[in-house]
């Protein structure tokens, strides 16, 4: 069984509260987009599981890695039968993307079908809480409200499918847990949920992600990156979660692959990604 994994934006982060667990309560749009790995998962005929990943290169062990953690979650449960795993890794990682996350749910989706398992979508958002607080939005995989640390998902209607969208993400790795530290947590002056429903044009200077204040300041370079955007006629751009990717929408087809030589681009019309 094939199955494409994709990423996701964040339209809009605000950091609303530092919690006594020390994690942080957080508002965003999760919007999901047709950037995508490739997994395959196979029942193993030798009785071996084992996974094989191409593409982008993945440091750390195997069992580290989410999608394998999603099959030994559901193993513990259901009894799987050893399988082989494929993964060609097209996600840039360590983007605000979402990448692993992506993976991890797809993985638990794809075993599902695969096993005939049965597990309703609420099952499968329960599984999927226990691997990572941003696994849950890609079992139904549609723009959504979120909040809380990631978990509290809502779906929304709500599409930019025709904008065209370029995603540029440089040789810069944004640590998370720093990113959160010089975050100042502040209630939300308005609802995102309203927000959104704003023409695209007003978005600008009204939909924030708080990280870009501190990440910003710490790399000059990603910053600029929103700046060529906007120099070229953007209707919005933002960077997406913690960094370090950073995306522009705009109404027609535009080709900046020239102004970011050296990073990853992405460009492409906005659908659905299912």
């Amino acid at each position: 069984m094939v199955v494409f994994p994709n990423a996701k934006i964040n339209i809009g982060l605000n950091i609303v509260e530092k919690r006594p667990d020390n994690y942080h309560n957080i508002e965003s749009v999760f919007y999901p987009i047709p950037l995508k790995d490739i997994l395959e998962v196979v029942e193993a005929n030798d009785g071996t599981t084992e996974m094989i990943i191409e593409g982008l290169k993945i440091d750390g062990p195997i069992e580290s890695n989410l999608v394998m953690k999603a099959y030994n979650l559901l193993k513990s449960e259901y009894n799987l039968p050893p399988v082989k795993i494929y993964m060609n890794k097209l996600i840039p990682f360590g983007a605000g993307l979402g990448g692993g996350s992506s993976d991890a749910a797809f993985m638990l989706k794809a075993l599902n079908d695969l096993f005939s398992l049965g597990l309703s979508t609420e099952k499968l958002k329960n599984i999927a809480k226990k691997l990572g607080a941003d696994c849950p939005f890609f079992i139904e995989n549609r723009p959504a409200y979120v909040t809380g640390i990631g978990d509290i998902i809502e779906p929304i209607s709500f599409s930019m499918q025709g904008l065209y969208f370029v995603l540029v993400k440089p040789n810069i790795f944004v640590s998370t847990q720093n990113a959160y530290s010089l975050v100042v947590p502040k209630p939300s002056q308005c609802k995102l949920t309203t927000m959104i429903n704003y023409p695209i044009q007003q978005w600008k200077g009204n939909i924030k992600n708080d990280f870009e204040i501190s990440v910003f300041e710490l790399f000059p370079e990603i910053a600029k990156i929103k700046d060529i955007f906007y120099e070229n006629d953007a209707i919005y751009a933002s960077m997406s979660g913690s960094g370090s990717s950073v995306f522009g929408l705009f109404k027609h087809p535009i080709d900046l692959s020239d102004k970011f030589n050296g990073m990853y681009v992405f460009q492409k019309v906005l659908g659905s990604v299912n």
